[in-house]
């Protein structure tokens, strides 16, 4: 990650207070430095170097290429992404594994202690509603509809599909989010109670959106 001169906040302390929640001390920054809302991650974690790009509160890592926006996404945090948003941040922003921030939204879930299934389908509203892509596909084909139903998040689920997500789109693999929504997420805790009935729920609502396979 880049970093700032002395006197001005950096990209890295942006990222350290979103991540920690500190809406107060992100806000600060970011009327300081306005520029930081554009600013991109210049490394991130790789396959041989992840473990220190990785954040322990949200449960995520940033990868090059990812804003503030990527990370406000992520932890969460909706002051931020609406105060992002209005200072310019890109919403189609790409990561160098083709990400946008609207694909962070989704992430989480049962057994996430940040996880906030409200907050998350507040920040997904928000980003369609920015003008982000429901149907957003990263470099693995895969569309934030089928990473939330891969997360097992019953509400972002809900929320991308009125923000008109396709309910029938396949990944580049080949699944739909029907099959990732019966099959086994291959998560840890995938077994868990609350995960289970997130799936149910999940199961459901794809039916009510006229998924069938």
């Amino acid at each position: 990650m880049k970093a700032g001169s002395s006197c001005e906040p950096s990209f890295s302390e942006l990222i350290a207070a979103i991540v920690a929640g500190d809406d107060r001390a992100a806000l600060s920054m970011l009327d300081a430095e306005p520029a930081l809302s554009k600013e991109r991650a210049g490394s991130g974690a790789t396959r041989q170097h992840a473990q220190p790009s990785f954040f322990e509160p949200i449960r995520h890592y940033i990868y090059a290429g990812d804003t503030a926006l990527h990370m406000a996404a992520a932890a969460f945090r909706p002051g931020l992404v609406d105060a992002l948003i209005t200072k310019g941040a890109e919403l189609r922003a790409r990561n160098r594994r083709g990400a946008e921030p609207l694909h962070y939204a989704v992430d989480g879930g049962p057994g996430v202690p940040a996880w906030d299934p409200a907050a998350q389908a507040k920040i997904i509203a928000r980003l369609i509603r920015a003008g982000a892509d429901p149907n957003a596909l990263d470099r693995s084909g895969v569309a934030p509809l089928h990473r939330a139903v891969r997360n097992r998040c019953a509400d972002a689920v809900a929320a991308l599909l009125a923000g008109r997500a396709d309910p029938r789109a396949p990944t580049g693999k080949g699944s739909t989010p029907m099959r990732l929504a019966i099959g086994s997420s291959g998560k840890s805790g995938a077994g868990s109670e609350a995960a289970k009935a997130q799936q149910a729920r999940i199961v459901q609502i794809l039916r009510d959106h006229g998924a069938t396979d």
